[in-house]
Parts: C-alpha cells; sequence; structure tokens
C-alpha cells in the first residue's frame, strides 16, 4: 500500500509515496487513488508535460482548481508556495524531487502556488479536477526573493508567460485565494 502523507510545511498538500512491485518482466505501482486526498474531488482531465533538462514551469495558481503531479522520467524540481489568504501555512514555500531518485505524487489544492524545473530531461503527468479556464490560470514570479524557490538549476529556460509573472506583492489580494476551513 502506498504511503500517504499530508506535507509538514504546506497544509492540505499531500505526499504519495507508491509501493512497487517488481518481478522479471518489470514493476508496477498504483501512482493515484482518489481516496487518499481528503480535500479531493473527481479528476476530469489528464495531461503530460515533456520538458528538456534546465527548463522552468511556474509559479503557477489557480483560485478553483486542483493539481496532482507525478514525474514518470527523469528528475523534477517541483516548488509549492502557499498564497492562500488565512491559511495556517500561508507564505511558506516547499521544494521537493521527484522522479527516477524520489518516486513521489503530489496532490495541490487550489491556492498553493506550484512549478517545476527539469534537473534532467523529463515527464510530468498531471490531473486536474476541472477542465482548463484560462481565467483560473494564474502566475506569481517564478524568482520572487520573497518566496525563495530553490529551482535546483542553473540558467533556468522559461515561457515569456513565467517571465511576465508578478512578484506576490504586486497581486492585489482579490487575485489570492482565500484558505479553506476545515471544520
Amino acid at each position: 500500500m502506498a504511503k500517504v502523507y499530508e506535507s509538514d510545511q504546506i497544509a492540505d498538500v499531500v505526499i504519495v509515496e507508491p509501493q512497487s512491485f517488481k518481478d522479471d518482466r518489470g514493476r508496477f505501482l498504483e501512482s493515484y487513488r482518489r481516496s487518499w486526498f481528503p480535500l479531493g474531488r473527481e479528476m476530469v482531465q489528464s495531461s503530460r508535460s515533456d520538458k528538456t533538462e534546465g527548463s522552468l514551469v511556474g509559479l503557477h495558481y489557480h483560485l478553483h482548481q486542483a493539481d496532482y503531479w507525478y514525474v514518470i522520467k527523469g528528475r523534477a524540481q517541483i516548488v509549492l508556495h502557499d498564497l492562500r489568504l488565512g491559511s495556517i501555512t500561508e507564505g511558506k514555500t516547499l521544494d521537493i524531487e521527484a522522479g527516477e531518485m524520489n518516486e513521489v505524487g503530489i496532490f495541490i489544492p487550489p491556492g498553493v502556488a506550484h512549478g517545476f524545473a527539469a534537473i534532467t530531461d523529463m515527464t510530468l503527468t498531471y490531473l486536474v479536477d476541472s477542465y482548463y479556464n484560462p481565467s483560473d490560470e494564474l502566475g506569481v514570479a517564478w524568482n520572487d526573493p520573497n518566496i525563495g524557490a530553490n529551482w535546483a538549476v542553473e540558467s533556468p529556460v522559461y515561457s515569456q508567460r513565467d517571465a511576465n509573472n508578478p512578484l506576490k506583492k504586486d497581486i492585489k489580494d482579490y487575485f489570492l485565494p482565500r484558505a479553506v476551513m476545515r471544520s
């Protein structure tokens, strides 16, 4: 059975360490199960991102959408930052290597900014709980000094979109998510 636990850095982020079964034919593992995520909803779309070493994506965030990321090939440095106003971990940053050296799945709730850098050529698959909505595609500067992300790459290559994301201090409160209060 997979080891499933909430991050000790950012509330509601769930880390999954799948159990792998190997034999002479190869291996098998279960990488996702809906019941692992108390705040999760049904995942409705799956996507794949193939990136070359040194590529950087992010930081992106959603007000309504949750993601589940799993690196299936290579190695990535994943960075998460809690933007949720009123969250018990508001302003905290988590960076974690994922992929061949650390096989983990990561559930990212709405309001947690997320990005990744390709330490090697890599493939990331991700599930989302709502269909693509351009009005729910927001961003914050990947190199914001107040976030303090460790990207683990020397000279990252990133998109124009990511180059133009604002610093966190320049984002108006109405574009920031609110924490979901648990009962």
